[in-house]
């Protein structure tokens, strides 16, 4: 009973509703649903026609996964520093290199240089010296002409020319004296020099002890006879000076 009486409610509460309802006119359909005319089917057909192009890049690869990037990445450094490492070694070797071809090129530099000096110093030898065999061969001339003069004695050259053999006499020791004096000055312009140490310390390297006598009145080590001159030859001993010396008492 109380089914059927909420039934007959619903229907007619439904059939108040649709009565109450405006009816649509036709001018309110054509606006909610328009009737398709030739322009518009113009536009739909342009729509249809219009391409339409994707703003949206498309899909990229799949990646490898991080173990392969960084396995690649670890292979890709190993090779570079192999190749710094190569490159390291290389040039090592370069500077080595370099290094001994500029130790030998200074050595060779200053061997040239030696040798230049060396020869430079023979050439120089060789003409200070080239007349030493032949200075020292004409040593036993100044020898004998020194005796000859020393066996004059004194009191004949300065005593009265009386006789002509004291004339003679002192002609002749005037000319020996004049040929000795020409004779050493010619050395000496070459270079050869006497070497007369009458009084002087006894050198070593210039002078030959022959004998050693004491002597109170004179200093030990002093040359007081020359037995024979000696001779440099630019500054080198040709012969050195016989000479006796002072010895301590």
């Amino acid at each position: 009973m109380l089914q059927r009486t909420l039934g007959t409610t619903f229907r007619q509460t439904g059939r108040r509703i649709v009565a109450s309802a405006p009816r649509a006119t036709s001018a309110s359909l054509m606006r909610c649903f328009p009737v398709s005319t030739p322009s518009s089917a113009t536009a739909i057909s342009n729509v249809s026609c219009r391409r339409f192009y994707a703003t949206k890049p498309e899909s990229e690869p799949v990646q490898s996964s991080t173990a392969e990037v960084h396995a690649e990445a670890e292979s890709e450094l190993s090779e570079v520093e192999k190749k710094i490492q190569e490159l390291e070694t290389s040039l090592a070797s370069k500077e080595k290199d370099i290094a001994d071809l500029k130790d030998k090129y200074l050595r060779q530099v200053a061997d040239f240089r030696n040798l230049q000096e060396t020869t430079k110093r023979e050439i120089q030898n060789s003409k200070d010296y080239a007349i030493q065999k032949f200075a020292r061969d004409l040593l036993d001339s100044v020898d004998n002409l020194e005796r000859a003069l020393a066996n004059v004695p004194e009191e004949q050259r300065t005593q009265e020319q009386e006789t002509e053999t004291d004339q003679a006499l002192i002609s002749l020791y005037d000319g020996v004296r004049m040929t000795q004096q020409v004779l050493e000055h010619t050395l000496k312009h070459h270079g050869l020099e006497k070497i007369d140490p009458l009084g002087e310390k006894f050198d070593p390297h210039r002078h030959e002890a022959t004998f050693e006598v004491a002597q109170p009145d004179k200093e030990p080590g002093t040359v007081f006879f020359v037995q024979q001159t000696g001779f440099t030859l630019n500054n080198r001993v040709l012969r050195a000076a016989k000479v006796g010396v002072v010895k301590e008492a």
